[in-house]
């Protein structure tokens, strides 16, 4: 296994900065607010003689209370899993009280440790640094982690006190299936996450937006590998005010790229809301294999169960393919289910289909039911074939494609899926006309006979005089 390393320190003294730099990508949000990071975020650097997993920590305010009380929980477990601690503090705010209490925390866990002094950039890096002597550190390290300096002394520094990592035989096997939780704020996202992997990974709160960036855990369920993405809950424009907030929607968007199944949550006891139907919107444009879970079931009255099954059944007829599967992520109820049908979609988006049984199915559809006549002529389809997966993407070739109504479209498409048992996938299908052999022609005359024609011409006009 690889070495952890966990940045602790201060809210607001660049953790989420260095975590990025480190690891060479932006998933930690970061902005000029103090805790934003409530989560614990992982990521693998590479850039020392040795890779080990970073862990970027909320910062500690000494507040116990609320989400700064479940944000120092979830620091205190990233530094029991550690293998070593890099404590992060403010060169322009200078040692503050709060520092030492984090200090004296640290040390009572008896893990290795170094102390990086952060935000040296213009400071004379000598005064910024004598400020933290008091902390009794032999080695101080000057950062700058908004400009990457000061990292490479940071990694040398960092090895001697990481145990010995050796390099797998085996190349990483990275088949997991990559699933995008989705949803509105409260919906409870955070704790089907936990419930999944049996413990406290990601905080829980009735504080609806308490989740801000998207955090990826890895599962192992049933023999079956995954990657869990917990987003943050999207609301409608309107209602969004802290630019991180933005931030945290375009993160969530940025999930539903990356993601191979997306699992849209919906509270059971609120109405579904247009902002659901708009995060599904964006599953299909990124063509995501979809999962309807439908939370907080337990405990309603057979009534209101009904009446929300034919709320679904009216506002999700678009989707009618995708699997709605009925949990409740708090208790448990329903998990199992939900994990098949998010195999099963993946599955679906992944079918491999040849050339010749999509011709053969394009064929059989056509001869049930051929599409509308255009300008009294009607569309031919001659052919078919694979243009992708996930999502399945079929490409027909025929004539007049360009005027096949869009009912005809969903008509091949339902063939399509009830041929191959296509369950919680969408599938495209894109049509293509086949080039005209005399396109063109028309124009194209020879010398002699464009000297024929004016013959006929003259000849013509001789005998109307």
């Amino acid at each position: 296994m690889l070495p952890v390393v966990a940045l602790v320190g201060r809210p607001n003294v660049g953790k989420s900065t260095l975590f990025n730099v480190l690891t060479r990508s932006r998933e930690a949000l970061v902005a000029d607010l103090p805790g934003v990071t409530r989560d614990r975020h992982y990521g693998v650097c590479r850039l020392g003689d040795a890779p080990f997993v970073l862990v970027d920590t909320g910062g500690l305010s000494g507040d116990e209370d609320g989400l700064d009380g479940l944000t120092a929980r979830q620091v205190r477990l990233a530094i029991e899993e550690a293998d070593a601690v890099v404590f992060l503090v403010d060169g322009r705010d200078g040692l503050v009280a709060q520092d030492h209490a984090i200090l004296d925390e640290l040390r009572r866990t008896g893990k290795p440790m170094l102390l990086a002094v952060n935000k040296t950039d213009g400071l004379d890096e000598s005064v910024a640094m004598a400020d933290f002597a008091a902390l009794g550190f032999a080695d101080m390290l000057p950062l700058a982690a908004a400009h990457s300096r000061g990292t490479d002394v940071l990694l040398k520094a960092l090895q001697p006190l990481l145990p010995e990592y050796v390099e797998p035989d085996e190349e990483e096997n990275d088949d997991s299936i990559r699933v995008a939780i989705l949803g509105r704020p409260n919906a409870g996202k955070s704790t089907l996450v936990n419930r999944l992997l049996g413990e406290e990974r990601v905080i829980v709160s009735d504080v609806a937006g308490t989740t801000r960036d998207s955090i990826r855990v890895a599962l192992e369920r049933d023999g079956r590998k995954y990657t869990l993405i917990d987003t943050a809950g999207v609301r409608r424009r309107a209602r969004i005010e802290e630019a991180v907030e933005k931030f945290s929607v375009i993160k969530t968007l940025q999930a539903i790229a990356a993601a191979q199944v997306c699992v849209v949550m919906v509270d059971a006891r609120e109405n579904l809301a247009d902002q659901d139907l708009t995060l599904i919107g964006h599953v299909l444009d990124e063509g995501r294999a979809l999962v309807i879970a439908v939370n907080k079931w337990d405990d309603m009255e057979a009534y209101d169960r009904e009446q929300c099954q034919r709320a679904l059944d009216r506002r999700l007829e678009f989707v009618g393919w995708a699997k709605r599967v009925f949990i409740s992520a708090l208790h448990g109820s329903g998990l199992r289910e939900l994990m098949r049908a998010v195999n099963r979609a993946h599955a679906s988006a992944n079918y491999t289909m040849t050339s010749s049984q999509l011709t053969r199915t394009l064929e059989k559809a056509y001869e049930g039911y051929q599409p509308p006549l255009v300008r009294g002529h009607a569309p031919k389809l001659r052919y078919a074939h694979p243009g992708g997966h996930n999502p399945p993407t079929v490409v027909i070739h025929g004539t007049r494609t360009k005027h096949i109504a869009p009912a005809y479209r969903r008509y091949l498409e339902n063939t399509f899926r009830k041929r191959y048992r296509l369950e919680g996938t969408p599938i495209r299908i894109e049509f293509r006309d086949s080039e005209n052999p005399y396109a063109g022609r028309r124009n194209e005359l020879t010398e002699s006979q464009k000297r024929k024609r004016q013959r006929m011409i003259r000849n013509a006009k001789r005998r109307k005089h």
